[in-house]
């Protein structure tokens, strides 16, 4: 039988399905109680499914030269030497009428098929830096949370929310955990803030459709003694506009 503590290692097995029946449903259970857990696994799930991404094919680079190339070799059928009759001979002029336009959509096909692979190319370039992104990010929040000199500050919020904020001062950097937040209101969003002892600088915003969630903070924490949460205009602001709705202390 796993430990409380055995179940939290096995977000990542979780998010790849790499569970049997009975460790999944048990990990099931546990996340029910443990918001920590289910942010972890909403995040190994978009990893994986941007990594899924990152590995298309694309088409050869060359396929739309090679098929212009076939086009240009293809010959046009002949006339006939003896005049059919006349069905069969409006049937062929028609024919050869149309064969320009036969040509020129079947260049246009190539075309297109040269326009698609060039847009699956820039698909996959843009699911490989996301993926890149969103490892180097977790990546990030991973080392502040495992950093020897990590300090942990927790509070309770309005509407049994919860917020700790862990900060580690040999990397300089932060990470704010929430869970079970209330939506902000319409057209607003959550923004942190970092106190340099009275002087607010943003440290990031927060999703407004997600209840539970992890941020890095930005920029460095060496010289904040608090970080605010206020609610501001979608987008975010410059300064603060409104009361904080939380404060917390931030550990020497």
């Amino acid at each position: 039988m796993r430990t409380t503590e055995d179940l939290h290692t096995l977000t990542g097995a979780y998010a790849l399905h790499a569970l049997g029946e009975d460790e999944r449903a048990a990990f099931r259970r546990h996340m029910k109680n443990c918001p920590p857990c289910v942010q972890e696994v909403a995040e190994f799930s978009a990893t994986a499914a941007r990594l899924g991404l990152a590995e298309s094919d694309a088409p050869r680079p060359d396929s739309r030269e090679q098929v212009l190339r076939r086009i240009a070799g293809v010959r046009q059928e002949p006339p006939r030497t003896v005049e059919p009759d006349r069905p069969r001979w409006t049937a062929a002029l028609r024919a050869r009428r149309a064969s320009p336009w036969a040509l020129t959509a079947c260049v246009a096909a190539a075309a297109a098929f040269g326009g698609l692979a060039a847009w699956q190319q820039e698909q996959a370039d843009q699911a490989r830096t996301q993926a890149h992104r969103a490892q180097a990010h977790a990546e990030a929040i991973t080392s502040v949370l495992a950093a020897p000199d990590a300090r942990t500050t927790t509070a309770r919020l309005a509407g049994g929310a919860s917020a700790t904020v862990v900060t580690s001062r040999s990397l300089n950097q932060g990470v704010f955990v929430s869970a079970r937040m209330s939506p902000p209101p319409s057209g607003k969003v959550y923004q942190l803030w970092l106190d340099d002892h009275g002087t607010m600088r943003s440290a990031g915003l927060m999703d407004s459709d997600r209840t539970s969630q992890t941020v890095l903070l930005h920029g460095p924490v060496e010289k904040a003694s608090a970080l605010g949460m206020t609610v501001e205009p979608a987008g975010g602001s410059d300064r603060p506009t409104s009361a904080p709705i939380a404060l917390m202390s931030l550990p020497a």
